[in-house]
C-alpha cells in the first residue's frame, strides 16, 4: 500500500464552491468508453496488470470456510499456470491484490492464506455493509473485530441519509472514528454511489471522506441498484487528483459493482491511466472490486494463448 492518507482538517468552504457540469462529464465518460480498445499483446499485458488489482470478493450470505478457501487459492493462482508459462509471465509472481470478505469470514482467509504460504492481504467490509444503518458503536466494533482477526484492510460504507441531508460535519467525524478504529490497516470509504442523489453530492462526498483520512474511495457495496458507473469514476478521480494539488496526499480508486468482463476493467484502467497517470495504475492506489471479473480475464488470456475460447471446465475457480 501507498503511505496512509493523514487527513485534513474539514474545509466546508471547499464544499460550498463544488459544481458539477454533468453534461461535460457524460461527454467525457461516453469518450473513454467508446474508443477503440487495445488488442493482442498489449490487451494480454492489460489484463494481466487488471488481474494483479482484482480484489477477489465474496460477500454472499451462504459464504462457508471452504468455499472462502478456494477463493483464496484462486488469489494466489489467478491465471493458470500454462498460460502464463506460454507467455513468459510465469515468474513474475502475478496474483490478485487482496481478498475481500466479510468480517466473519476473515480469520478463514487469513488461515487459508497463511496456509498457502501467501502474503496476499485480507480485506473486509464492515460498518453495517452494505447500508451502514445501524448504530455507530456497533459499526466501530466491527471494524475493531475484523483487524483483530487479521484484516490488513477495511472497506467502510458510510451511512448515505448524512449525503443527502447536507450533514457534511456529523460524516467527516463518522469516517475519522472509522480511521482511528481501523489502527494500522487502510481504509477504504464505500460511498455507495447510486444512492447519492447526484454527481454533485457525489464529489462532496469523496471530498469529505478523503480530508476524514480514506486511504481510498471506493464507489459502491455492489449490493445497489446501480453499482460503478463510468461517469462517477470519473467524477471520483478528479476528486482525487484535486486532493493530491491540493494536500500532497494520494488516495487509492476503487470501483466495485457490475466490473464483469475484461472489456470493462480495460476501461477503469485506460479512465485511470488518462486521468490520474501511470503512477496510480498499480494495485497500491487502484483496485477492481470483484467476483466474476477474473473468469473472463482468464478466458481472454486463454485465448490470446491458444486462439479459441475455454469452455468453463477448462478454468475452474480453484
Amino acid at each position: 500500500m501507498a503511505a496512509g492518507n493523514q487527513g485534513t482538517e474539514l474545509d466546508l468552504s471547499w464544499l460550498a464552491r463544488v459544481r458539477v457540469n454533468q453534461p461535460a462529464v457524460l461527454r467525457r465518460a461516453e469518450q473513454i468508453q467508446t474508443r477503440r480498445a487495445v488488442k493482442k499483446n498489449w490487451q494480454a499485458a492489460w489484463l494481466l496488470r487488471a488481474v494483479t488489482c482484482i480484489d477477489l470478493t465474496t460477500l454472499s450470505g451462504d459464504d462457508t470456510p471452504s468455499n472462502v478457501c478456494r477463493l483464496c487459492y484462486k488469489a494466489k493462482h489467478p491465471i493458470r499456470e500454462d498460460l502464463l508459462q506460454a507467455m513468459n509471465m510465469h515468474d513474475k509472481g502475478i496474483t490478485t491484490a487482496a481478498v475481500c470478505v466479510y468480517p466473519a469470514r476473515v480469520a478463514d482467509a487469513v488461515k487459508a492464506l497463511r496456509a498457502a504460504n501467501c502474503d496476499i492481504p485480507v480485506a473486509s467490509v464492515a460498518t453495517g455493509f452494505p447500508a451502514g444503518q445501524t448504530a455507530l458503536k456497533t459499526r466501530l466494533e466491527e471494524i475493531r473485530i475484523a483487524v483483530e482477526d487479521g484484516a490488513k484492510e477495511i472497506d467502510v460504507v458510510i451511512n448515505r441519509t448524512l449525503v443527502l441531508t447536507g450533514q457534511w460535519e456529523v460524516l467527516f467525524e463518522e469516517i475519522r472514528q472509522f480511521r482511528q478504529a481501523c489502527g494500522e490497516a487502510h481504509m477504504k470509504t464505500i460511498l455507495g454511489t447510486g444512492e447519492l442523489g447526484s454527481l454533485t453530492n457525489v464529489y462532496k462526498a469523496s471530498l469529505v471522506a478523503m480530508m476524514a483520512g480514506s486511504d481510498f474511495i471506493k464507489t459502491s457495496t455492489g449490493k445497489e441498484a446501480v453499482n460503478a458507473t463510468v461517469p462517477v469514476g470519473l467524477v471520483m478521480v478528479r476528486a482525487i487528483r484535486d486532493f493530491f494539488w491540493r494536500t500532497g496526499y494520494k488516495v487509492g480508486f476503487k470501483p466495485a459493482g457490475g466490473i464483469r468482463t475484461a472489456k470493462d476493467a480495460l476501461v477503469w484502467l485506460s479512465l485511470i491511466k488518462e486521468e490520474l497517470g501511470d503512477e496510480w495504475l498499480k494495485p497500491e492506489l487502484f483496485r477492481l472490486g470483484a467476483s466474476s471479473l477474473l473468469a473472463d480475464i482468464e478466458r481472454q488470456i486463454y485465448h490470446h494463448v491458444t486462439g479459441r475460447y475455454a469452455a468453463y471446465h477448462d478454468l475452474p475457480m480453484a
